[in-house]
């Protein structure tokens, strides 16, 4: 099945690439299947309502009224009625496509299975409604099909050959066995209705109206296959006297008929019955993507400050995930074709399904971006999106706190502890950060330097920046007691779980969210090794080394580095110098078994990064927490 379905998603997405390249990706109807199909089930619909207006169900009357509406009433009664059969004709190639396309690309397992299991008894509900269709015009192909098909129903035991009695002779079909036939030709229709809705309904944002342009290309051909091949009676009305001699046959609803005349009854249920139970079992069927595959933790960073954070079940998509949630993620085609749903990883791991290379190249898939309508997380996701995400998004609280104490860690570093009023405290995890907001609306971020339980007050170190706004605010003005506004927490540069040794890069007051980070970590118990990188530019920029040297002291799994990048001759410093991510380099020629947490600098950052891939670290093992430069407002 894993070879079928690869050769189908060759040739979907083959002609999806050609269909891209006629109409353009927002107006490829492979897109659009389903939307297609609600369109076309309207367009059968009403014309179905136009001609049973004029339809009469007697028997002697039936064959007469159809040929009236057909030539006496060409203007309208005639191409209603072939736009009646080619509607329906579609809807059966739409409806199957569509559900070829799933399975295709494996779309029918785990939360899934209520939508293709309904799938499944539309398929079956729409053919009976069609079949049902060509027996009341009561011409030769109406008594073919009638009576093929209730031979076939009076195999079963329940019925025991009561069916055909009703077509032993002419007289045999009554006013009243029509007027069933012609009810139930409302009846089914309607019940096809109700399930389309009941299936959609696990479908977020699902579409039941396909683009403008496409319904009115749509409908412009079915008019005008309706006026150069109108659909006919064929070949007078029924005579239950005479068998059929031949007949041609719609093959989209009456391929199996031949069938009934050349095989055995029973092996034509055995094969209807067997296929529909295969289609039933499949969301079941052991597959590639059905284990170990479970809930995952999705963040959703937005524009404008606003941020998500939600469950994605087994095998769902990201934009599905946050469609289902209410966020107001863009998209469009949902099928990897158009790009407008494209995002960010900041963290975590992804499975792209397939899509066009066009909407994300490879290039941009190694910058770590990725298309929410085909990314399925694999562990705990965090993604930017360059949108606002609506009302369902949930804004960071904003919270006035008092300046509870101030220290100078160092020349050009400052401790300030924060408290909420009335002994509030702020729940957040270790790593994350708060933006302190300035009069006129700007935001300043600095990570929680305490840890989660030590949470009685917020511990912030601020680093000078030459020219910076608020560092400078903070060293030269700011006072014990003043109010400093900020929202938070935010951000997810948080330890995950695993088993994968540690290695802690820090950068000047990157330190801070490290320092949170590793004493949550020794509260918790936890014994992975965890191994210190600390580089400031000289000496003097370190501080709390007394802490540090006691969590070496009192934790054998932890060990700390210092590095300084610009010693003076005259500093008294005897350890190791250059850039901190060179000493990491220096001490591990392969990397690929840790877990490597940066925080520093954007171009530090960067480039500590791309040297720690080129190591065989994995992508999906790399977490960064990145510092604004001073030019972007410190």
């Amino acid at each position: 099945m894993g070879r079928l379905q690869a050769l189908l998603q060759w040739l979907f997405l083959r002609v999806e690439g050609v269909f891209n390249a006629a109409f353009g990706d927002r107006l490829n109807p492979l897109y659009h299947l389903g939307a297609i199909t609600f369109f076309l089930f309207w367009v059968v619909g009403g014309t179905g309502l136009y001609l049973y207006a004029f339809f009469e169900t007697g028997v002697d009357a039936a064959y007469s009224s159809v040929e009236a509406i057909t030539h006496r009433q060409w203007f309208a009664g005639g191409v209603l009625r072939s736009l009646h059969r080619y509607a329906s004709d579609a809807m059966v190639l739409t409806m199957l496509l569509h559900l070829l396309r799933h399975f295709a690309f494996d779309r029918f397992r785990g939360y899934r299975w209520f939508s293709w299991i309904t799938g499944v008894a539309l398929v079956w509900l729409v053919y009976a409604s069609g079949i049902n269709g060509y027996m009341l015009p009561w011409d030769r192909l109406a008594q073919f099909v009638i009576v093929a098909v209730f031979e076939w129903l009076d195999w079963l035991p329940s019925f025991g050959g009561t069916l055909m009695r009703n077509f032993v002779y002419s007289t045999s079909v009554s006013d009243r066995f029509f007027s069933l036939l012609s009810f139930l030709h409302i009846g089914l229709p309607l019940v096809v209705l109700l399930l389309m809705w009941v299936h959609v309904q696990r479908v977020p944002k699902a579409r039941t109206s396909p683009p403008r342009p496409i319904w009115i290309g749509l409908a412009g051909a079915l008019l005008v296959l309706s006026l150069v091949r109108p659909a006919l009676s064929q070949g007078g009305a029924a005579d239950m006297a005479q068998a059929v001699g031949s007949v041609e046959l719609d093959w989209f609803y009456l391929a199996l008929l031949p069938l009934l005349a050349a095989w055995p009854l029973g092996q034509v249920w055995a094969l209807v019955g067997a296929g529909t139970a295969l289609l039933a079992v499949l969301p079941w069927w052991p597959g590639r993507r059905t284990a170990g595959h479970g809930e995952h933790q999705l963040v959703v960073h937005g524009a404008g400050g606003t941020q998500a954070q939600l469950r994605v079940r087994a095998d769902e998509t990201l934009l599905d995930a946050g469609l289902r949630e209410g966020l107001a993620l863009p998209f469009e085609c949902r099928n990897g074709a158009c790009g407008v749903c494209l995002c960010t990883v900041e963290y975590g791991k992804v499975e792209h399904r397939p899509y066009q290379r066009s909407a994300l190249p490879d290039e941009a898939r190694a910058r770590g971006q990725a298309l929410m309508c085909c990314a399925v997380p694999r562990e705990d996701v965090v993604i930017d999106v360059d949108a606002p995400l609506g009302e369902a998004a949930t804004d960071s609280a904003v919270h006035a706190g008092r300046v509870d104490a101030m220290e100078r860690l160092a020349p050009d570093v400052m401790r300030v502890w924060v408290t909420l009023p009335g002994g509030q405290r702020l729940p957040f995890a270790a790593g994350q950060y708060i933006n302190i907001l300035l009069d006129d609306g700007q935001r300043r971020a600095f990570s929680f330097a305490n840890p989660p339980h030590d949470d009685a007050r917020i511990e912030l170190h601020v680093r000078r920046i030459p020219g910076g706004r608020f560092t400078g605010h903070v060293f030269e003005a700011m006072r014990v007691g003043d109010t400093l506004r900020f929202e938070g927490p935010l951000g997810s540069f948080t330890l995950r779980e695993g088993e994968r040794p540690i290695l802690l890069v820090a950068a000047a007051t990157g330190f801070a969210p490290i320092k949170s980070i590793v004493e949550d970590a020794f509260h918790r118990g936890l014994r992975r090794p965890m191994h210190l990188y600390w580089g400031v530019r000289r000496p003097q920029d370190l501080y709390l080394l007394d802490l540090v040297e006691g969590w070496r002291r009192a934790h054998p799994e932890f060990r700390a580095d210092l590095v300084v990048s610009e010693p003076q001759p005259d500093d008294p410093w005897q350890g190791r110098t250059g850039l901190v991510h060179e000493a990491i380099l220096a001490d591990h020629p392969e990397l690929a078994g840790y877990a490597v947490y940066v925080c520093g600098s954007a171009r530090m950052v960067d480039a500590a990064v791309q040297g720690f891939l080129a190591r065989g670290l994995h992508e999906g093992a790399c977490f960064s927490d990145v510092f604004l430069p001073a030019t972007q407002g410190a």
